[in-house]
């Protein structure tokens, strides 16, 4: 199991950044001051307060380089590190060039190409020099010693520095990372926000033009046949009910929907509505969940776009296989405003024929949506196995 990075890491990553500063300053005073390399020891103040000046002159390149970026004026506080490094040491002892470290680090994360590549590398070959004259002062050194300790002056100054530099880019892919995470969880929240949007319009368009006709129905039926009047008022009262509960559904990311069911309730929708429906659906396929979903809203919507933008008298209603793929049309005449286009697998004319295109093409499928030889016709197709 991959481990977490903790939450406040994520949220304040410049503190460990600045916390791996400190101890590297705070040691260079240390070791100034007591002679560590058999040089006198020296008062501690001047070491103290020129570490701190260097301190805040590198957190100010790291911080910067953190945002992926060079502070303002940049240069000006580039060589006032330069000078801090190489300027005390005539009057501290040769310890004082391990501060030489931050200027490394600052080398790689300010300057670019050939100019940072040889400063680096005079920067170590100072280092390197320094290290062998304090070697040398000492008493009883060898050869040994002073390869050794040349080696030394090579490898540890720059892991030092690699370390800042890589903590500072490290900080850097954190805050980034942040960003990616936010950028996600808005994604995330908007493409549910466009789920409910899309299924509450598919699932109530269907679902109030039932209610609006079946109430039409039983005011018509009341006058004269009160009985007939009651079952649709109850027939009504019933579609609210499923609405309410597909409704809920919805809102739980639980609703299904069934092709056989939607076929079924869509021949007697429209059978109410007096609109002459033909079947031809015998076979129907057994299909993968978003295939099967794609055509059972794609009838949901055009059933739904019949009733309220049409005067059709009649409608077809074809599922058919052929090569592997599965296709749905539904057709209907009485088409308003004359003739259109139709599109494919693209932005549609209202919400809901987008929502079929996107459901097809989350199902590897196409839709189309247009009029044809004086009928609307929505078709949809998708692969009978999912690839």
């Amino acid at each position: 199991m991959t481990p977490s990075i903790p939450r406040w890491v994520l949220r304040h990553p410049h503190w460990p950044l600045i916390a791996l500063h400190v101890p590297l300053a705070v040691q260079v005073p240390v070791y100034t001051s007591l002679g560590t390399d058999g040089s006198p020891p020296s008062d501690p103040l001047p070491a103290i307060l020129a570490a701190a000046a260097v301190l805040a002159l590198q957190l100010r390149h790291s911080l910067a380089a953190a945002r992926g970026e060079r502070p303002r004026g940049w240069r000006w506080s580039f060589a006032a590190l330069l000078l801090l490094t190489y300027a005390p040491l005539w009057m501290l002892n040769l310890n004082w060039i391990s501060i030489s470290i931050f200027l490394l680090a600052s080398t790689a994360m300010v300057l670019r190409g050939r100019t940072m590549w040889a400063l680096a590398a005079a920067q170590v070959a100072v280092y390197v020099v320094f290290q062998v004259i304090a070697t040398v002062r000492t008493p009883g050194f060898s050869l040994w010693q002073v390869v050794i300790l040349a080696l030394y002056a090579v490898v540890v100054p720059s892991l030092f520095a690699a370390a800042l530099v890589g903590g500072a880019r490290l900080v850097r892919l954190l805050n980034e990372l942040e960003a990616a995470r936010t950028e996600l969880a808005a994604t995330a929240v908007g493409e549910e926000r466009m789920r409910v949007s899309r299924d509450l319009h598919d699932l109530l368009g269907q679902s109030l033009s039932a209610i609006s006709l079946k109430g039409d129905l039983a005011l018509r039926l009341l006058a004269r046949d009160a009985t007939a009047a009651r079952a649709e008022i109850e027939s009504l009262t019933g579609v609210a009910r499923d609405a309410l509960h597909d409704v809920r559904a919805i809102t739980r990311d639980q609703h299904t929907v069934s092709l056989r069911t939607e076929i079924d309730g869509a021949a007697a929708l429209l059978g109410a509505a007096g609109v002459d429906t033909r079947l031809d659906v015998a076979d129907l396929p057994s299909l993968p969940a978003p295939a099967q979903s794609a055509l059972a809203w794609a009838i949901r919507e055009g059933t739904t776009n019949l009733l309220r933008h049409s005067d059709a008298v009649s409608c077809t209603i074809t599922l058919s296989r052929q090569r592997g793929r599965v296709r749905l049309e539904i057709a209907n005449d009485g088409v308003r405003g004359g003739a259109g286009h139709g599109l494919r697998n693209g932005p549609q004319q209202g919400s809901g024929l987008a929502g079929v295109a996107e459901r097809a093409e989350a199902a590897a499928g196409s839709s189309y949506a247009g009029v044809l030889d004086g009928r609307f016709r929505l078709s949809v197709e998708v692969p009978e196995e999912v690839t």
